[in-house]
Order: C-alpha cells, then structure tokens, then sequence
C-alpha cells in the first residue's frame, strides 16, 4: 500500500506527543482520529493544536495548509475501535508503563484493520516487550518521535525481532511524507539513538558540576552557545569530517588519542545522587523558578518553531 493510499492516521493518547503528532499529521493533509481514554482529553487535545496552529501558520510551519483546513482533519472520538476504524496508521501515544501498553496492544492489535501499521511513540521500551504474543506481532514497531515532534522532526524507526521489513519501509515513507526525517536503527537497543547519545552528555556534565568544574548554566552555555550550533544543522560526524583538513581520518589521527583517553576517564560510572541532583537542581532554579517552567516550556516551543522555520529556509537555499 502506498503513502497515496493511506487517508487516516489514528492517534491513541492525547498528551504532549500525542496532541503533537495531530499537528504533523493534520499539515501533512491526513485525516486524524483522536482517542484518549481520559474523558474529554481528545477534545481537549484537539483545541490545544487550536492554540498553536496560529503561530505555525505565521511561521510557514503548516506546509501550505491553512489553520482551518488543519483543524478540520483533526476528529476526537470517544471510542477506540472509532479511532481504528478504517485506519492504515496508528500512532500509539500511551503513558510508559509496561502493563498498560501491553493489554492496549492486545486491543489495538484486535480491532485495528488486518493491514494497518501500529508504531508506539515510546522513548524506552521495546516494541518486543508489549507485542510478543500479539497474532500479528510483524505490524509493529516503534517509531519514538522527539518532543515536540511538529517542531522536531527526527523519529527512531526500532523493529521488533518480528517487525516485517515492509513495515519499517511503509512508516518510513509515511514519516517523509510528511515531513518528518526518520533514521531506521537495525535491532532494539536500550535507549535507541537519541537517548543514547544524550545520555553521554549528560553523565559528563553531571561529572562536571559534582566536581566542581563549571555549573550547570556553563554546561548550557557550552552546548547552546558552542557544540550546538553547529549541531543544529550538522550532527557529530559531519562535524570532525570538517574539523580537519584532511576529513575524518585526519581528525582521528590528529585527535583520536586525546580523546581515547577522556573516554578512559569518563567510563567511570557515576550514580545520580541525591545530593546531586540537589545541588543542580538549586542552581538551576536560581536560573529558573519553578513557578515559571510552564511559561518558560512555551518560550522553549516558540524558539523552536523559528529555528524550525530557518532550517527549513536554509535548507531550501543551501541543501541539506
């Protein structure tokens, strides 16, 4: 079945990612049904996107839709077999816990169309823990979107050991399709790619600061104001390939042992102490009252929205 062919998304969980990805399907000219098992979270959903799609449109960040034609694809319904009914994707959105996702599965694997694609939103569970005894176990996957995904487009394809490879092809195209940029991981891994790579950052600059090296507004300010922004439009390898005159190997010859011996230093695990995460908790709340994160999170989305839009102008211009 081609991308042509698939005229309706079923969103099941309404939350952060869930209501996100309405927005990414909605633009892209997909019917999307929302289903929530909360009372009244579908609808809810449905005028949050409301609130947003303004400013996206500003942005140029509809594709050409307008806020209308956006909001008219997206339907809350109150039943899950409503949601599934004639789907050819779902996108799966429940909270992280195993126990629910799994009894979801078996619903969702039950009344969801024999040929519809089922991808989990999961950012840490594998696809085989809640899919194993499914009857048709091959249509599932995970495809782990960054949040928010309307403003982050990257997704993680993760198969299960039993994922079909057309599968894994089909929602890679749908994700270009609609915008999205998919990278396809071979096999299950802890932490996918993304998770992965951050959590490397992050028991670094947790390092950092529990020995006193800088606090926590110097780690930001190094990545904001330093690593990423050539990360913003080049990831790590690109970045050392260019970093040298000679490309990558030229760099490794040059740099490699240096950093062999960092990773000898860094390999050391450190726990997440209490006293820790106090102490950066402290200092980041000095930066930011707790009282003002919500309103700091919608500050967060707007930059977003125009990095979003000047990458996809620079883009455009220049070539990816």
């Amino acid at each position: 079945m081609g991308i042509q062919n698939m005229p309706k998304v079923a969103l099941v969980g309404c939350g952060l990612v869930g209501t996100s990805w309405s927005i990414v399907f909605g633009r892209a000219g997909y019917d999307v049904a929302l289903f929530d098992p909360a009372h009244g979270a579908a609808a809810m959903s449905k005028q949050t996107v409301a609130k947003a799609l303004p400013d996206l449109s500003t942005r140029g960040l509809l594709n050409g839709q307008t806020v209308q034609q956006v909001l008219d694809r997206l339907q809350p319904v109150d039943r899950l077999e409503d949601a599934l009914s004639g789907s050819d994707y779902v996108q799966e959105s429940a909270p992280e816990r195993i126990g629910i996702k799994r009894q979801l599965y078996v619903d969702l694997d039950r009344l969801a169309p024999p040929s519809a694609v089922i991808a989990s939103s999961t950012s840490a569970l594998p696809a085989s823990a809640f899919t194993e005894k499914l009857a048709s176990r091959g249509r599932c996957l995970v495809a782990h979107p960054i949040n928010p995904p309307h403003l982050v487009p990257l997704v993680e394809l993760v198969p299960a050991p039993w994922t079909r490879p057309d599968v894994v092809e089909r929602t890679e195209a749908l994700m270009k399709s609609v915008r999205q940029s998919p990278i396809r991981l071979s096999r299950e891994i802890d932490g996918f790619v993304v998770n992965r790579l951050q959590s490397a950052i992050l028991a670094e600059a947790f390092k950092l600061v529990a020995d006193d090296i800088c606090g926590v507004g110097d780690i930001d300010a190094a990545v904001a104001e330093g690593l990423g922004m050539r990360w913003f439009f080049m990831g790590p390898m690109e970045t050392i390939d260019l970093n040298a005159p000679g490309g990558v190997a030229d760099y490794c010859d040059k740099l490699g042992p240096m950093y062999q011996e960092l990773a000898k230093e860094q390999a050391a695990i450190r726990p997440w102490t209490k006293d820790l995460v106090g102490k950066i908790e402290s200092q980041r709340r000095r930066f930011l009252p707790e009282s003002q994160l919500a309103e700091r999170r919608a500050w967060r989305d707007r930059c977003l929205a125009a990095l979003a839009a000047a990458k996809r102008e620079v883009g455009d211009e220049y070539g990816r």
